[in-house]
């Protein structure tokens, strides 16, 4: 069975080489590329991201056309961390800014209460509708966040909560169910960050 084409998307934003590295260790054959065809051309593609949305969003624009084609084509898409909520409507971080659009909803920062933020470490999930992203996951198990603004969606869209303060998505998904967003870094949780990366390239 040929080794499946993974796409990292490299704009400028991120750690790629820890990603690289778990979906190697999932069975998959990934390269970090900016190159709209090797994008179209994968048989799936990361969406990576650290950093400030605003930033994100002028790096990645003149790739938006190509990521919007790639998810047309029903082929999947997995958002790490910042690269999930880009896949949002819209963030309030430095001003309202507009997202891909690819999954309706907003980022918003954490309230300002007795937590620390950026939330930092591991917090469990509540898986909240079943997907091949979360196949053999349990529910309540414990991944890994770095991150001080939030996704806040519908329960359509939300296919993982958790609750730091306030209840938000931990992971989305689009109305196709193709595009899977993470708040957390499955690449950084463990071994059952490395089974949801299996379960990834599995769709491809």
């Amino acid at each position: 069975m040929p080794m499946k084409k993974i796409v990292i998307i490299d704009y400028g934003v991120g750690n790629l080489r820890s990603v690289q590295k778990g979906l190697e260790y999932a069975g998959a054959s990934p390269i970090i590329s900016s190159d709209p065809q090797e994008i179209l051309d994968a048989d799936g593609v990361i969406l990576p991201g650290v950093g400030a949305f605003i930033d994100a969003m002028k790096k990645i624009e003149n790739l938006r056309d190509v990521i919007r084609e790639y998810v047309d084509s029903g082929k999947p898409m997995l958002g790490i961390c910042l690269g999930e909520q880009i896949l949002m409507s819209e963030s309030d971080e430095g001003g309202l800014t507009k997202g891909l659009d690819i999954v309706p909803g907003r980022v918003t920062r954490f309230p300002h209460t007795n937590l620390k933020v950026p939330h930092m470490g591991w917090n469990s999930i509540k898986i909240t509708q079943g997907h091949p992203f979360f196949e053999g996951v349990p529910d309540n198990t414990y991944v890994y966040f770095v991150h001080s603004y939030y996704v806040d969606t519908d329960a359509t869209h939300t296919l993982a909560s958790c609750k730091y303060g306030t209840e938000f998505a931990a992971s989305v998904v689009n109305d196709a169910k193709n595009v899977i967003g993470t708040q957390f870094h499955p690449e950084k949780s463990g071994d059952i960050g490395l089974k949801m990366l299996k379960n990834f390239v599995g769709m491809c």
